[in-house]
């Protein structure tokens, strides 16, 4: 009998390792909080636009594929998205390959109606805690414009730029446009508007919380579709902007 419970525990422990190990080659749903995990390798992308660095070759591709505004959800033609991330000691980065018939930006101002033109969102919750962060700092939702312009809602609910916060190059060949991205990492807990505010130093195996976004509009007085990489419950999907518990978890490798 205890040969039989032995083997019956070793086979378990086997399983589970093997279940484990398999799972960090993708997106992975933890069934026990429903939260969904990426995962970024470490290195440093020279950012000029390209796919082409050797530094984003070991990093996994990601899909936008969640209709975050319905009514109805764009065909491939009209919009598809994957990303990849990765990391280093001081910046997170991004390559996104946006797919989009038609790129947009009718808003001259580009602090008014920014997310009815087309934009890359990123979502960024620095200590992975979650919870509100409309109106403050809890978390970043920054809306990268086609011109490279960073804006973000700040806690007086004004809309600013946060330029200083993220280096985004784009390049557009017919369709397909590649946006590579570097981003600064703030706690924003303790970020002040004016202030000395300094990026945290990233490590091996820091948990931040994250989600990719793109705003999509052909030309309507507002955007047709908002899709995103994270699955969101309910009728109002639309509401990452305030609540940073819905965004998965970006483990760093």
């Amino acid at each position: 009998m205890k040969y039989i419970t032995f083997t019956r525990a070793y086979a378990f422990l086997t399983l589970s390792f093997l279940f484990c190990a398999c799972g960090g080659n993708s997106t992975t749903e933890n069934k026990n909080i429903g939260t969904k995990f990426f995962f970024a390798p470490y290195g440093t992308p020279v950012l000029d636009g390209s796919s082409s660095d050797e530094a984003w070759e070991n990093a996994e591709w990601y899909a936008i594929n969640q209709n975050w505004l319905p009514p109805y959800t764009p065909d491939s033609l009209d919009f598809k998205g994957r990303f990849k991330v990765i990391w280093d000691e001081n910046m997170l980065y991004i390559l996104a390959e946006i797919t989009d018939d038609t790129l947009v930006d009718t808003h001259s101002d580009g602090l008014v109606q920014y997310f009815d033109d087309d934009c890359l969102e990123v979502f960024v919750d620095e200590d992975a805690s979650g919870g509100d962060h409309a109106y403050n700092y809890n978390a970043f939702a920054y809306h990268i414009a086609l011109d490279n312009k960073v804006v973000d809602i700040a806690p007086d609910s004004s809309k600013r730029y946060y330029d200083d916060h993220c280096i985004s190059l784009r390049n557009t060949v017919g369709n397909i446009s590649v946006w590579e991205v570097g981003i600064k990492i703030f706690d924003g807990k303790n970020y002040v508007d004016g202030g000395e505010n300094i990026p945290k130093t990233l490590k091996q195996m820091k948990k931040i919380g994250f989600a990719l976004a793109y705003c999509d509009n052909d030309h309507s007085p507002e955007r047709e579709h908002f899709m995103g990489s994270m699955p969101i419950e309910g009728q109002d999907k639309n509401r990452a902007w305030q609540d940073a518990s819905l965004l998965g978890i970006l483990e760093l490798k």
